[in-house]
């Protein structure tokens, strides 16, 4: 299989770069920060191709310019966004190519207007920035609830064994919540227990999977019955459909 390797650059408190590598060619999604690119790179002993951004932040993005200028690499982000103009802007439906391998742009507006991801079926794999993270979903900030809940029901259609590259360590205050929200639910608690394990000896629990987070993911389970109970019996449903489920997790999250 033409694979590709993946791997987490720290960046900051709880970011995660990625470090996407082939031979001696190398790309990074959202790099906020250049010195920690800079070394990783150096001790693979690989050269920056190209960066993926999926949306604006500073922590996604602070890198770019810099590291464009060392390496003289490629840059693709979406259009009309504050941080840009990118080398070459991607929307809904364009396919680019990888170090060999064909990843789909998928738009994802919600917690920011210009979020896109990026979707490798043949790698399996997923860059979504901050729109989908280990048991929860970024804040919005720019659009509004539905179409932050449109966009995780795209990702959510994906392959299950999809795996989920966000760029943020959050899950355990994630997880921790959504044990407020689902409290019953078995497979969280088991999987609460599996990333405190990772955590504690100070390892990723990224990527995980789009399956996995159907199963136990508060911010993709508005069909839920347990948690339609607990919003109605909290008092925090306002709107009996999946958006104002949806809207109502996510006001609970921003409050917790």
């Amino acid at each position: 299989m033409n694979s590709l390797t993946i791997s987490p650059i720290r960046a900051f408190s709880d970011n995660y770069i990625w470090l996407i590598a082939k031979g001696d060619l190398a790309y990074v999604v959202d790099p906020g920060d250049p010195e920690p690119v800079t070394v990783a790179l150096e001790a693979a002993q690989l050269r920056l191709a190209g960066i993926l951004v999926t949306h604006h932040h500073y922590d996604h993005t602070g890198a770019v310019e810099a590291l464009k200028q060392q390496t003289e690499c490629d840059v693709w982000g979406p259009p009309d966004s504050p941080a840009g103009p990118y080398q070459h802007t991607v929307v809904e439906g364009d396919t680019i190519s990888v170090l060999g391998i064909d990843f789909e742009v998928i738009a994802v507006p919600g917690h920011t207007l210009d979020h896109i991801a990026y979707y490798s079926s043949a790698q399996k794999a997923l860059f979504c920035g901050d729109t989908l993270f280990v048991g929860g979903c970024g804040r919005v900030f720019e659009g509004t609830p539905s179409q932050m809940r449109a966009s995780l029901q795209k990702l959510s259609q994906l392959p299950p064994d999809t795996r989920i590259f966000c760029a943020h360590e959050y899950t355990l205050a994630n997880l921790h919540f959504a044990t407020l929200v689902e409290p019953e639910n078995r497979d969280l608690q088991d999987f609460l227990k599996w990333c405190e394990e990772r955590r504690r000896v100070d390892q990723p629990t990224v990527p995980s999977l789009i399956g996995d987070e159907l199963a136990h993911n508060p911010f993709l389970r508005w069909d839920s019955p347990e948690i339609h109970q607990t919003l109605v019996a909290s008092g925090r449903l306002i709107d009996d459909t999946p958006d104002g489920v949806f809207t109502a997790v996510r006001e609970w999250k921003n409050n917790a």
